[in-house]
């Protein structure tokens, strides 16, 4: 009974911070579709970033492990700073008042640069699940699958609505890592 509950805690760890990563291809993603986009464009960005968001923690998650295997108990705290770091990141960006910078997302290099900066964060979460060994495939199918519905979501939003969205998405996306960082820590 005790292991089920431990499970569903993973899960649902998990599946939270998968949301949070997210956020931030949602707040880019509606920067873009506010330019205006095809639906074509959307479908095909949104699979490339769920891609990338399969790619990036599975390397930053064979990272960890291997630097949990070298480090032992230190890795912990490690990892809580990693998430503190990245999730303070996220959460200055998103105030800092920069905007989408202009990128063709219509051409390869653009698309492959746009899906690489926003799951690059992936990876440094990665890093830090890697180091808690967690499990491996429900991880990076849950932010793969979330990465690209996320982003299919915020290019949609941004044919809609207004750039206000963008920047709070990003803002809770970071407010959630630096919580579960502050956890890890504690």
């Amino acid at each position: 009974m005790l292991a089920a509950s431990a499970d569903a805690g993973q899960v649902v760890t998990i599946l939270i911070m998968a949301v949070a990563l997210g956020m931030d291809a949602l707040s880019l993603g509606v920067g873009i579709g506010m330019k205006g986009i095809r639906l074509r464009d959307v479908l095909r960005i949104s699979i490339v970033i769920g891609f990338f968001h399969i790619l990036m923690p599975l390397l930053g998650m064979f990272t960890g492990h291997y630097m949990s295997s070298l480090l032992g108990h230190v890795t912990t705290y490690f990892a809580g700073g990693l998430l503190i770091l990245l999730g303070g990141h996220m959460v200055y960006n998103s105030f800092k008042g920069d905007g989408v910078h202009v990128l063709d997302h219509r051409s390869p290099l653009g698309l492959l640069l746009f899906a690489l900066g926003v799951s690059i964060d992936s990876f440094s979460v990665g890093v830090s699940l890697g180091m808690f060994q967690s499990d491996l495939v429900l991880t990076v199918l849950a932010f793969g699958f979330c990465g690209g519905a996320m982003a299919m979501l915020g290019l949609l939003l941004g044919r809609k609505v207004s750039r206000n969205l963008g920047d709070y998405g990003e803002a809770v996306g970071g407010a959630i890592l630096l919580a579960f960082g502050f956890m890890f820590m504690f």
